[in-house]
């Protein structure tokens, strides 16, 4: 006699794990159809609170030093090594070809396009997004967003508009600046690589990029900055938990944001492209 109980025993367990990996992966759809739905919301409330109420310019003008202060150091350090390293990849690889000369060209249409806007993106979410996360949240925990509504006022005018406004605005600044600083990383090592001279390094990078190349990272960048503006507010404002939520909040808030300027990437690069 042949023992069937442990093939059964098997279908038995492979159909749970089945049953447990699907149940999860719906939980997880559902779960990612409600946060952009809220998203959604949340954008919808900005964007009437922004054409139909005063805006905060001083709480503005605050975030938006608080954005340039916290984030163009760091910015600017990524940038260069990322010039840098670029240009000495790209001297070796062109290199085997004779092509050493024509680096700048193609670091410049690199950074411009894609590096630029991308990095300087994650590292304002990183930067940035959690310090938003984390403030608006500890002011979750500690009820003092309830005492605003108790006040008579709108959170989302004055918590959440000045913030999304302030990452909107200084991403495409912070971009413009990596993209000329990562340039001229990758020049330095030019000099020394190629023994070409500044002149005519910047002739390259110049007569390579078109408008098009700069407004399309500005356009990118522009979209990126909203982004972290708005994840980073929305994982503020749904904080729970006490302090130890607020940690998971801001982790929340960076790793969204990091997916999304990837995701988002692509289809910006999709319809620029194709516009």
């Amino acid at each position: 006699m042949i023992d069937l109980k442990p093939l059964s025993q098997a279908c038995s367990d492979e159909g749970g794990v089945c049953r447990t990996f699907f149940r999860t992966a719906g939980d997880k759809f559902l779960t990612g159809m409600e946060v952009t739905g809220e998203l959604a919301s949340l954008t919808g409330r900005a964007a009437r609170i922004l054409f139909s109420s005063k805006l905060a310019i001083g709480e503005l003008f605050r975030q938006l030093y608080f954005i340039g202060n916290r984030s163009f150091s760091i910015v600017a350090l990524i940038s260069l090594f990322t010039g840098l390293v670029l240009a000495l990849q790209l001297s070796v690889g062109l290199g085997r070809f004779g092509l050493k000369l024509y680096v700048g060209q193609v670091v410049g249409l690199a950074i411009f396009r894609e590096l630029g806007p991308v990095l300087t993106a994650l590292m304002i979410a990183a930067r940035v997004g959690s310090g938003i996360a984390a403030e608006l949240g500890s002011m979750v925990v500690t009820e003092q967003v309830l005492a605003i509504e108790a006040m008579g006022a709108n959170p989302t005018q004055k918590l959440v508009v000045p913030r999304i406004l302030a990452t909107t605005i200084a991403t495409p600044i912070l971009t413009i600046m990596a993209n000329i600083i990562g340039t001229l990383g990758g020049m330095i090592i030019m000099m020394k690589q190629a023994g070409i001279t500044p002149r005519f390094y910047i002739d390259q990078v110049r007569n390579s990029l078109l408008t098009d190349d700069f407004t399309s990272g500005i356009i990118k960048a522009t979209f990126f900055g909203f982004f972290v503006g708005l994840i980073s507010c929305y994982q503020g404002l749904k904080t729970s938990g006490g302090t130890e939520g607020v940690g998971t909040a801001t982790t929340k808030a960076v790793v969204m944001s990091s997916i999304t300027i990837f995701v988002s990437d692509f289809f910006l690069t999709k319809i620029i492209l194709y516009v």
